[in-house]
């Protein structure tokens, strides 16, 4: 089901003075079909406004565009389920499950100037027929990878080397986490402020920072340009009490800043995982999916590919 929100100018009057304008407001629908009526309360409701006089709506449109979380209007991964979901081995009732990893490959480029991951036998399926019964063989490779190959999670240690390393790290501060997704594809400034995140509770949540970057994985335009949390946006999030912060981007710092990593260096400190390099972000809801990526238990290690995965009831 498509999702639909309104643009609009808008005058409002209080009912004990002063008033205040907005110009090319954008609002979550719960459907195309809404009288101004119903969306002058929308945007009341949205903003949290009190003692209201009057509203007045201008230029009014409606278009076919991705919810971004207004307050008042449910998300599609909130509405009820319809009966047809499909039932998995053992009944239960399922979702759907959105894949947010990038794929890994012999020679795959991640982050510029890191080397490429390659594989080589260690037992190949031809000699391995020598040593089991017949009709019985395997393969056993040799990976050898950089931690920061695909889609991965910095733990405390890759930023500070008394931080908890990949073994350390809590199982529930990993799976089936709160979602709360911020569509920032059509964002003016590379750099998300904190201003960003003021309109919802986010404490125990995954905040997953959708800027659409991740369209350019695996090309030259990857490197440059990248979208990134601002140190004051990390800082408010660390203050929010979050448990892991997500990108799709090249990095949650700003690489062309001459080396500072602030939003890194605030999260991991803070005991708050970031997970870098993720896609398909844009499948997600605002709000209302879970959100798991789990790296192995490697002791002394801080980075660590994991397969990233959200699921919407």
């Amino acid at each position: 089901m498509p999702d639909y929100r309104a643009t609009f100018d808008a005058e409002i009057e209080f009912a004990n003075g002063g008033g205040l304008q907005a110009q090319g407001f954008r609002l979550d629908l719960p459907s195309p079909d809404i009288d101004e009526n119903e969306l002058a309360r929308l945007f009341v409701q949205h903003l949290g406004l009190a003692l209201v006089g009057e509203v007045r709506l201008s230029n009014v449109e409606v278009v076919e565009e991705q919810h971004r979380g207004s307050r008042g209007v449910p998300s599609s991964a909130q509405q009820p389920t319809p009966a047809s979901a499909g039932a998995g081995a053992e009944g239960r009732i399922e979702g759907r499950i959105v894949d947010l990893s990038h794929r890994i490959r012999a020679g795959l480029i991640t982050y510029p100037g890191l080397p490429a991951p390659t594989v080589t036998p260690h037992l190949t399926r031809e000699a391995s027929r020598d040593k089991y019964a017949p009709g019985t063989e395997f393969a056993m490779d040799i990976v050898t990878m950089i931690g920061n190959t695909g889609t991965y999670l910095d733990s405390p240690y890759h930023r500070y080397p008394d931080g908890g390393d990949l073994a350390s790290l809590d199982l529930a501060t990993l799976v089936g986490l709160r979602a709360e997704v911020f569509h920032l594809t059509d964002a003016v400034s590379r750099g998300i402020p904190a201003s960003v995140f003021y309109d919802r509770t986010l404490a125990g949540s995954a905040v997953l920072l959708h800027t659409g970057w991740d369209k350019h994985f695996g090309t030259p335009a990857y490197a440059t340009g990248a979208p990134y949390l601002t140190e004051e946006g990390a800082l408010h999030l660390v203050a929010a009490g979050v448990t892991l912060v997500g990108i799709d981007s090249l990095n949650i710092d700003d690489t062309e800043s001459g080396g500072e990593r602030p939003a890194h260096s605030a999260l991991l400190a803070a005991g708050v995982h970031v997970v870098e390099h993720l896609t398909d972000l844009g499948e997600l809801p605002a709000q209302g999916a879970r959100f798991s990526a789990a790296p192995p238990a490697f002791e002394g290690f801080g980075t660590f590919p994991v397969r990233a995965y959200a699921e919407l009831p």
